[in-house]
């Protein structure tokens, strides 16, 4: 399982890097709009960092474009790069073809038929938008556990993302999603529980230890 950061902010990224346990960054369109630069930019600096994968989401809409796009990414992030697909007819085309060079995600998928449409086509992840799902569906972690049955054991990997809280992320990953990716403010809050905090104010409080 991976925690990857979902942001374009190049700054929030090392900080998450610097936590030692994020294996990555997902971005998205709407991301790399609001960070006021060039996406050609932002992912340059995103690939500098070398934190391990660096999802980018293709903006095209058509076979050749898509195809033209990915290969423009690719030159920039390199084997870093995983591909976010749109779950378009021309986007679940390219797969069986473009996963042979670079790793896929399927992203914004909402029905267990699209997941396994993705699984056939070669797809290395899904992308789930949790939360999302459970405001227009009434339940994305049921949504989560229905595809993670389809796919077992498939290499198709189910990612956990549009999650709000780390009760919520802590769902996703029981409901069988595989890997996660939250925003900054909720990657630092995974850490915390307020019985830990605690536990630690007791030990340190009535014990003690090797005096520095």
């Amino acid at each position: 399982m991976s925690i990857f950061v979902d942001t374009a902010i190049p700054e929030e990224a090392k900080l998450a890097m610097d936590l030692g346990w994020v294996g990555g960054i997902t971005t998205n369109p709407i991301l790399l709009s609001e960070s006021g630069k060039k996406a050609e930019s932002i992912l340059m600096q995103l690939t500098k960092l070398n934190m391990g994968k660096l999802f980018y989401q293709l903006i095209s809409s058509n076979r050749k474009d898509m195809i033209k796009e990915a290969r423009m990414a690719k030159e920039i992030a390199g084997d870093q790069l995983v591909l976010k697909i749109p779950p378009l007819a021309a986007g679940f085309q390219i797969i069986p073809s473009l996963s042979k060079e670079i790793p896929c995600c399927v992203t914004a998928l909402f029905s267990v038929a699209q997941a396994l449409v993705a699984k056939e086509s070669g797809a290395q992840y899904i992308a789930v938008y949790v939360s999302r799902a459970t405001k227009l569906m009434g339940n994305g972690l049921a949504l989560v556990s229905d595809m993670a049955k389809i796919l077992q054991g498939s290499p198709t990997k189910i990612l956990a993302a549009s999650i709000k809280s780390s009760e919520e992320a802590a769902a996703a990953i029981l409901s069988g999603a595989d890997h996660l990716t939250v925003p900054f403010n909720i990657l630092s809050t995974l850490v915390i529980h307020k019985h830990s905090e605690e536990a630690m104010n007791q030990f340190n409080s009535k014990g003690t230890g090797i005096q520095l």
